[in-house]
């Protein structure tokens, strides 16, 4: 007999994840947030799981509040052998979580108990980590505290976006779910308690995370810039102006004891800031209100100059 499952996702990080589920168990329901505001226009818009969901012909609830009983009610009622939940975006409560027969299953994207929290990827990368991977956890009332089923890794490559890094971490979890899910359902995994100590945490992302500060090793504005990738963007100033910084290589410094954040090479060829150790160059910028260039562009244009120093 097939063994019933509900799914808790909402972007499309989580799609992959509902479609190996559907490989494995009969989905009787997937439950995501809200259809929200998108695009220029600002149209109500369903979320990638939901059109997923709709498209594989899946009943979709989308609750407001999840703490007032209804959602419980509701898993129970789809009388589910186990919930698989991914960036489903809201903290469950107990009643939710005890609700299908083997409880709640949770993909987490960071090899745990590192980067617990709402934003592991973006964090991995800015700490310049060589690795991470997926957590298949089992859940409890804690923030990402609960024992490990299963876990995949993967390396971080030195210069692999948070964006970039997201779509493979996407495809790794629903090769743990096609792994991890099948032997939860026999009875045949063996969980094992997280080594609580050794506890990082990746708290969500705000627009100011993205600012940049060129008193830093180069390598670890590096990872800055890589890590806000796609959002919340990493940012700092040229001549009081908002420059965007979306790609950028460490380098030898040019010149000895330049202060940080100055421009020490402005040409055709290259764009080039220093930072307290080596130096980097400007490989994509993004000017206020202007689309994206290459440094030797933003020089062309004559938007900064050798001797300049950003930020401020």
């Amino acid at each position: 007999m097939t063994a019933r499952a509900v799914f808790f996702g909402t972007p499309a990080f989580a799609v992959p994840c509902l479609e190996a589920l559907v490989e494995i168990c009969e989905v009787v329901g997937v439950v995501c947030q809200p259809d929200r505001p998108a695009g220029r226009g600002l149209e109500l818009t369903a979320p990638p799981v939901k059109q997923r969901a709709e498209a594989l012909a899946i009943p979709v609830i989308q609750p407001e509040k999840v703490r007032n009983g209804e959602l419980a009610a509701w898993v129970r009622e789809q009388q589910a052998d186990v919930a698989l939940v991914v960036a489903y975006g809201r903290i469950l409560p107990k009643e939710v979580l005890d609700a299908p027969r083997l409880g709640c299953i949770n993909v987490h994207a960071s090899l745990l108990p590192k980067y617990r929290g709402a934003a592991p990827i973006t964090w991995a990368v800015v700490d310049g980590e060589p690795e991470t991977g997926i957590t298949l956890m089992q859940m409890d009332e804690g923030m990402d505290t609960g024992p490990i089923l299963e876990t995949l890794s993967t390396p971080i490559g030195e210069d692999e976006t948070a964006g970039e890094l997201s779509a493979r971490l996407s495809a790794l979890g629903a090769l743990a779910v096609r792994k991890g899910i099948p032997k939860v359902l026999a009875g045949s995994i063996v969980a094992r308690e997280q080594d609580h100590a050794r506890a990082t945490h990746a708290p969500m992302l705000k627009k100011e995370d993205g600012r940049l500060d060129f008193d830093a090793p180069a390598r670890r504005v590096h990872d800055r810039i890589r890590g806000m990738s796609p959002w919340p963007g990493a940012f700092t100033r040229a001549r009081g102006k908002l420059l965007k910084i979306h790609a950028t290589r460490v380098v030898d410094p040019v010149a000895q004891g330049a202060e940080p954040g100055t421009i020490v090479v402005a040409d055709k060829s290259r764009v080039v800031v220093a930072c307290r150790e080596r130096a980097l160059e400007l490989l994509r910028v993004q000017l206020e209100g202007k689309k994206e260039i290459s440094g030797p562009e933003l020089y062309a244009g004559r938007s900064v100059v050798e001797g300049e120093r950003l930020g401020g």
